[in-house]
């Protein structure tokens, strides 16, 4: 704990101040713009009630925003320290929630606005409870179910629990906890009241204790803005990516707080604004745009309600010029399916003969791939669901890409699991692209739950779907699928040489096995020699930026590596073993003393490999117009 001389010591500010690298982007712009139009209203007065709030300066302003992805843009004195006051209220019920349960917290403090001041000491006589947890009798209900066997633990606790929420470490001003502590009669009376009426059991100056020590925590702009960007972001720290709060306790947080957050100004706040927030005596107020970002104001400058007064007018203003108010409608439901194409359309990366390519174009096109994207949620899943029951009797495999998902709400978890225990038949439900949903979502575990009839497959990428499914087009067509070893004659990067030429190419090849999941290539090796697989097959990745994603596959009879022909420079990727592989090993270095006698071997393999490129290249293009 500091005390104000120590905190104003080290948190010296001068009024006015902006933060150079905030200001430079449009957002900041905006705020220091919005900033300077509202600094000239000197409305309304400094909080005395409590003596060491009586000090701010009038002048103090500072705006702040966190985006659920941290990005931070701030204006003003977004960096003095001030003691958060009311605004730890929906942050001490949110510790309630996740402790003790939603049953047990609500036992003990209702959800109801009261149409009464913030300190009123009144009961709920229904329920015996007090109305809300934003008023201060909830709030030293809530308090009081903060975990801990001592006193010290608990204000340990409670001092790192807001600190998770802000990213940092917190600390409380000693001097306006004296403050609070010689001035606090009424919340005593309100204490001694709960403890009369069993709404608290323990001694009421032990709960008083924690209570205002929770008030009298200082908090900057920045770390209120990152505190609501939590909330705002389901509960997880945008900048340390903690999760703090659980999404649905973060529900109910936020549900009170638009009810009865700003006091008895919270239904004209509601009508005005539309987002869920917090103010305190000390001249700070908090908004949350749920899923979007945190708003954080400071001004001690309060109205007769105790909200600050430029405080409201930042986020009215906020609210308004980016259409954050929470009932107007930005969502497209029609957007969840991002493209849709069979596997006519678009072919796997998997670099197939001539007679495998025939029989792929002339096979029914009956998979189809669902690229889904954005957000989840009964709207847009619903669009999603109808989609698959349409194609339901008509395709044999259903792929649904995941990349573009950024998240799945339970209601759509709930409709995708209803919809897949129809789906006793046809088609096979592939998912992909899975891993990078965010955990908390539950698809995963919901889907693996499902009886084994209806389960669906769970592969890492799209393309490998697409392998899946023609390698079966073939099966059933009976196209020879080359298990055993190949000859030379039979490779197609040597079609049209004579069996003399095959026969001086045995000087220059080698025989090579590797398992399943052995790296033959690796990017950047020198390039040595080329490769062609004789039995088995082989992916081509790229990594980029830490994560693998497959760019090709070579089967039986087709080369890989054979730019080194070309350049002889470095692997640009690497190549790895899907399946046991038997490889013949070329040297590019013999096989261009070879062509000294025979120039047709090299002229046949390049050649050949032109070919290929081109069918590669051709077959991409169609795909990117499938594609979109």
């Amino acid at each position: 704990m500091i005390s104000g001389m120590q905190r104003r010591e080290r948190y010296h500010v001068k009024i006015g101040s902006s933060n150079p690298s905030a200001t430079a982007s449009a957002i900041g712009v905006y705020l220091a713009g919005l900033l300077e139009d509202l600094r000239a209203d000197e409305t309304g007065s400094v909080a005395t009630y409590i003596p060491e709030l009586g000090k701010a300066d009038p002048r103090a302003f500072g705006i702040c925003i966190a985006t659920v992805d941290g990005q931070v843009y701030s204006a003003g004195d977004f960096d003095l320290p001030v003691s958060i006051q009311s605004v730890s209220k929906p942050f001490l019920y949110g510790a309630a929630l996740q402790y003790c349960g939603r049953e047990r917290v609500l036992q003990q403090v209702g959800v109801e606005p009261t149409g009464e001041t913030f300190n009123s000491i009144v009961l709920d006589e229904v329920n015996n409870r007090p109305f809300n947890p934003m008023v201060n009798a909830g709030a030293i209900a809530t308090t009081e179910l903060f975990p801990g066997a001592t006193p010290q633990a608990r204000e340990r606790g409670m001092v790192d629990w807001l600190g998770q929420f802000a990213g940092r470490q917190l600390e409380i001003d000693l001097q306006v906890f004296g403050s609070e502590h010689a001035t606090g009669h009424r919340n005593r009376a309100i204490a001694w009241m709960m403890l009369n009426s069993g709404m608290i059991a323990r001694d009421p100056e032990d709960v008083l204790d924690l209570y205002f020590k929770q008030c009298s925590v200082l908090v900057s702009c920045r770390d209120l803005a990152v505190m609501a960007a939590t909330l705002a972001a389901a509960g997880r720290n945008p900048l340390t990516g903690l999760q703090v709060l659980g999404p649905d306790n973060v529900r109910d947080v936020l549900s009170v707080m638009s009810t009865c957050g700003m006091y008895d100004y919270a239904g004209q706040w509601i009508f005005d604004v539309g987002l869920p927030a917090k103010s305190g005596v000390s001249g700070l107020i908090m908004a949350v745009a749920p899923g979007q970002a945190g708003l954080a104001v400071y001004s001690p400058l309060l109205d007769a309600v105790g909200n600050s007064v430029r405080g409201i007018e930042v986020c009215k203003r906020f609210a308004r010029d980016f259409a954050l108010h929470s009932f107007a409608d930005r969502t497209d439901a029609s957007s969840a399916i991002r493209g849709e194409y069979s596997a006519r359309e678009v072919s796997s990366k998997r670099i197939r003969s001539p007679a495998e390519a025939t029989v792929l174009q002339q096979a029914p096109p009956e998979l189809v791939v669902l690229e889904l994207q954005g957000l989840l949620y009964f709207g847009s899943a619903e669009r999603v669901v109808r989609r698959v029951a349409d194609l339901a009797g008509r395709v044999d495999t259903l792929v649904l890409d995941f990349k573009r998902v950024a998240m799945v709400d339970r209601g759509a978890v709930g409709l995708l699991v209803r919809v897949l225990r129809t789906m006793t038949g046809r088609p096979r439900i592939v998912l992909t692209e899975t891993g990078s949903l965010p955990p908390e979502s539950g698809l995963i575990p919901a889907l693996e739950a499902l009886p084994e009839e209806v389960r669906p497959e769970f592969l890492p990428d799209t393309d490998l779907a697409l392998e899946r499914f023609e390698e079966r087009v073939l099966e059933t067509s009976g196209v020879s699928r080359r298990h055993d070893k190949l000859s030379f004659a039979a490779l197609d990067i040597f079609a049209g040489l004579g069996p003399e030429a095959l026969a001086s190419l045995q000087s220059a090849v080698s025989s090579f096995r590797f398992e399943t999941g052995q790296k033959i290539i690796s990017a950047g090796d020198e390039a040595h020699a080329f490769f062609v697989v004789a039995r088995g097959s082989v992916s081509i990745s790229l990594t980029q930026g830490g994560r693998s994603r497959r760019v090709g596959s070579v089967g039986p009879g087709q080369a890989f590596g054979e730019m080194a022909l070309l350049d002889g420079g470095r692997r640009s990727a690497d190549v790895t073993a899907d399946v046991p592989v038997l490889c013949y090993a070329f040297s590019v270095e013999r096989i261009r003393e070879l062509a000294a006698d025979r120039p047709e071997i090299l002229t046949c393999i390049l050649g050949n490999m032109i070919v290929s490129i081109s069918d590669r290249l051709r077959r991409a293009n169609q795909q990117i117009q499938a594609m979109g």
